[in-house]
């Protein structure tokens, strides 16, 4: 069995008088950001919106593919790249998980709304990847995850994660349970 993810503490404030809480996480294997996923679907409630950044193989499906595990739902969790958004409804009482690649959208609701998704946005946790500047109108409330990566021809599976809650809903919430 491998170790939890190693905590690095607190970071420092980001500025933005929205940001509630930050923590950052030294995560070491895919079975870690998975495991990471898991402790943040405990976090997770319908309405939700995850914002997750970084490179490409940086491990942003992974830890959605925990997330769904986390809040066990139907389907596997695969990169929706070429279909842009999966729908994954829950296997019990919980919300479905929306899982967006805002990689070719525009930005925004409206574009959102136009994928014709059969569920509404509100009672699920939605999980965009690469939504920074295109999904933050959708709310002020939001997680941003953004996970970083050696980059070029490397082997290393260190990855370096900082979780930041943002508005009102994540002003009482203690992300800092996810350094484990």
């Amino acid at each position: 069995m491998e170790a939890p993810a190693a905590a690095q503490g607190p970071a420092e404030p980001s500025g933005s008088a929205d940001s509630a809480s930050d923590v950052e996480i030294t995560v070491t294997s895919p079975e870690q950001m998975r495991e990471l996923g898991r402790r943040l679907a405990a976090l997770l409630r319908a309405g939700d919106l995850v914002m997750l950044s970084g490179e490409l193989g940086a491990g942003k499906t992974t830890l959605t593919r925990g997330l769904g595990e986390g809040l066990d739902v139907r389907g596997a969790v695969t990169s929706p790249t070429f279909v842009i958004a999966r729908v994954h409804p829950p296997l019990g009482d919980g919300p479905p998980l929306v899982h967006v690649d805002a990689y070719r959208l525009s930005g925004g609701l409206d574009e959102m709304e136009d994928l014709d998704l059969d569920v509404s946005l509100s009672d699920s946790v939605i999980v965009v990847e690469w939504g920074e500047g295109k999904v933050e109108e959708l709310t002020e409330d939001r997680l941003r995850v953004r996970i970083e990566r050696a980059v070029g021809d490397t082997t290393d599976e260190v990855r370096h994660v900082t979780v930041t809650g943002l508005g009102e809903r994540w002003a009482t919430a203690d992300v800092r349970v996810l350094a484990g």
